[in-house]
């Protein structure tokens, strides 16, 4: 055993989230094994089953444990019997602005033999990545009502963008286009003709940093252009950096184009503390212990965390594992119609890493 250690928390959720985390543990355990590094999990049961036996969400406490950690994997969270909201606010959002894990972080590849809704496009199309910013903008939940439920009712929703946060996002998407030395191109999304406000600082910020990164082209284009160029030439893209909200949309339309929430994975990080990894579908409570909802997204997600933790070789082997499987063995990605079941796939993955 090499004296690199990891302790990852595990929380494993709602739905299907403990299912698709367990495979992602099982191809975890395989690398592992296979590049020597060692880790230690500490599993916390946060999410719907909790909350609507304890009314308890994520205590404060938790929030310090999480500081001790290398980096935490997440199931899903979402629960039929809880009202929309308060498990997002509480858990997701609480955990990204606690640990102020500022980008939100969502590669959009297209695997070998994964079918993508896009006629004529293929894997040499669609590669490329979005930076989110994470912790500011509509989601800080400033605002209010006046004279609510009557019909003079009043609401304020606010957008905060801060010069800090703004630049810090932009910088580290600056950052990452140099890394992955692909097309060396970063656009900034935006909406800088109707918010005029919060994208003239994010344009101001974006071409200033810019300065300092000659070796990377820059270009700008409203959010509305991003979804038709999504469709039309997602090849366009290198990196995409934008705000919270934005972000948030156009990583959904980026999960269809590289062939659904089944593949999709996201980190939510924080460069200097502890960072999150997530399959990016829901908890999907329908398929809830029948084995049939695909992993690949979770495995997707450690293939990330090892990337995120400098375990290079061991993100190549998931990463190569996962095309295996996609381009050899899947029918679909879509739950129950795979050809095989959640253990299934786990564990030709896990097998393949282990070689």
């Amino acid at each position: 055993m090499s004296n690199r250690n990891y302790k990852i928390g595990v929380l494993p959720g709602d739905g299907t989230g403990p299912e698709v985390v367990g495979e992602g543990l099982k191809v975890l355990e395989a690398v592992s094994e296979k590049c020597g590094f060692g880790y230690d999990l500490v599993k916390y049961d946060f999410g719907g089953e909790r909350y609507l036996r304890t009314r308890e969400v994520l205590p404060d406490s938790a929030i310090e444990e999480f500081k001790k950690l290398d980096s935490i994997f997440l199931g899903a969270i979402g629960h039929p019997d809880v009202k929309p909201g308060i498990l997002e606010k509480g858990i997701l959002l609480k955990i990204r602005f606690e640990l102020d894990q500022y980008i939100n972080l969502r590669p959009i590849k297209l695997y070998p033999g994964v079918d993508t809704p896009l006629k004529d496009k293929g894997v040499e199309d669609i590669d490329f990545v979005v930076v989110r910013e994470n912790t500011e903008g509509l989601y800080v939940g400033a605002g209010g009502f006046l004279k609510k439920g009557t019909p003079d009712e009043v609401v304020v929703q606010e957008s905060i963008n801060t010069r800090k946060g703004v630049e810090r996002c932009i910088r580290y998407a600056f950052e990452l286009c140099k890394k992955r030395n692909k097309r060396n191109k970063l656009t900034l999304c935006g909406k800088t003709n109707v918010l005029t406000y919060a994208f003239d600082l994010w344009e101001r910020a974006f071409n200033e940093v810019a300065r300092e990164y000659s070796e990377i082209s820059t270009d700008y284009a409203h959010v509305d252009a991003v979804c038709m160029w999504f469709v039309k030439n997602p090849r366009y893209f290198d990196v995409i950096v934008t705000d919270n909200l934005f972000g948030d949309i156009i990583t959904d339309l980026g999960a269809m184009i590289q062939g659904g929430m089944g593949i999709a994975a996201g980190g939510n990080i924080n460069p200097e503390g502890v960072s999150m990894f997530e399959p990016i579908g829901g908890s999907a409570p329908k398929y809830t212990g029948k084995n049939v909802i695909n992993p690949l997204a979770a495995i997707c997600a450690v293939q990330m965390m090892m990337d995120y933790l400098g375990e290079k070789e061991a993100a190549n082997l998931i990463e190569k594992g996962v095309i295996k499987v996609t381009s050899e063995k899947l029918k679909s990605l879509s739950a129950g119609k795979m050809g095989y079941t959640t253990a299934e796939v786990g564990d030709m993955v896990a097998n393949f890493v282990s070689g």
